[in-house]
């Protein structure tokens, strides 16, 4: 009785639904812009400038945006409990698209004309990328732990969101009139911490929940 009445209540179905779907309203979103580079779409000047070139960050863009888009799918319980192989194969080309991103945006961040700052973070995200995917994928496919794998599966698509809150951090000081490089060097970094932060966050009120 008394770590029933300790417990957090759970929240409410309708706002998990709400944060899924505006989730994957934000990926699609983005996930379309980062493929229409494809199309020859001009990227922003302090992207287009990289010194690695446009055919790196087209890869980088097309495989980032695969992941988005394929992202919120596995964290929908219609596809996870009822149809596994599918939420299997969603996962492998989500791994796999997240490697070749993750791949080719390191390769992009040292060279990036916003300077060392920008490149440092860019750095982090994409080493951080592929280090929680690569125990993500151990976590399921080596250890069977699929609880972990879902703890790691959460990391990873905070680190994938990145795109999404990047372009958001954009926004206040284009308004603001901050030039667009000053503000990119350190929304490089804001794009991606405080995502981790509250997965990790997510991660250890749930042990917390399962526990009590």
């Amino acid at each position: 009785m008394t770590i029933a009445a300790n417990a957090a209540p759970a929240a409410p179905r309708w706002l998990g639904a709400l944060g899924w779907g505006l989730m994957a309203f934000l990926s699609l979103g983005i996930a379309a812009y980062g493929i229409s580079y494809l199309a020859g779409t001009q990227a922003p000047p302090v992207v287009e400038d990289n010194g690695m070139g446009m055919r790196v960050l087209m890869i980088h863009a097309s495989a980032s945006g695969i992941a988005l888009l394929l992202g919120p799918l596995q964290f929908l319980e219609l596809i996870r409990r009822r149809a596994r192989v599918l939420h299997h194969w969603i996962g492998r080309t989500y791994i796999l698209a997240c490697l070749v991103g993750g791949i080719s945006g390191g390769l992009l961040a040292p060279f990036t004309a916003a300077g060392p700052i920008a490149a440092s973070g860019f750095l982090m995200l994409a080493l951080l990328w592929l280090w929680v995917n690569a125990f993500g994928w151990r976590a399921a496919a080596v250890k069977r732990d699929y609880d972990e794998h879902k703890n790691w599966m959460v990391r990873s698509f905070a680190l994938t969101f990145a795109a999404v809150t990047l372009r958001l951090y954009l926004i206040p000081p284009q308004i603001a009139g901050i030039d667009f490089v000053t503000a990119y060097q350190w929304i490089a970094w804001l794009a991606w911490v405080p995502n981790i932060a509250i997965a990790e966050w997510w991660i250890a009120s749930r042990r917390t929940r399962l526990v009590q």
